[in-house]
């Protein structure tokens, strides 16, 4: 296969070259967006536990690996502060999510531009 890739004109190598650089870019911004949703999904989660709890229950979180105890309210603003970040960072992710494959699609189409037969019409 490299040998085929050889004789492609040098454009067209880098064009292919982008592509797969811009594939592995959607594949580790796709495993970040994974992640954030699944901590959002994970605080959601806590916050509505918390809200069936009265003012003066114990709660504790955990910080490393130990457990400290701390207040309902503490708790419930951090976990709020850290939902409203992650949820800013997941419209970043996304953005990036859109530019990368719009990038792709556009490559995609020129890569198969130079790789159609020159006896077939273009469409």
């Amino acid at each position: 296969m490299s040998e085929d890739i050889s004789q492609l004109p040098p454009q067209v190598q880098e064009r292919l070259l982008r592509f797969q650089q811009l594939q592995q870019s959607l594949q580790s911004i796709m495993a970040q967006k994974q992640q954030v949703e699944l901590e959002l999904t994970q605080i959601e989660q806590a916050l509505a536990e918390l809200q069936k709890l009265g003012e003066e229950a114990v709660i504790y979180k955990t910080t490393g690996s130990l457990m400290i105890k701390s207040e309902k309210g503490k708790v419930t603003a951090e976990l709020n502060e850290r939902k409203e970040l992650l949820n800013t960072r997941a419209t970043v992710i996304g953005k990036q999510e859109e530019r990368v494959r719009t990038q792709l699609k556009e490559i995609q189409s020129k890569l198969q531009q130079d790789l159609s037969p020159v006896s077939q019409p273009q469409p």
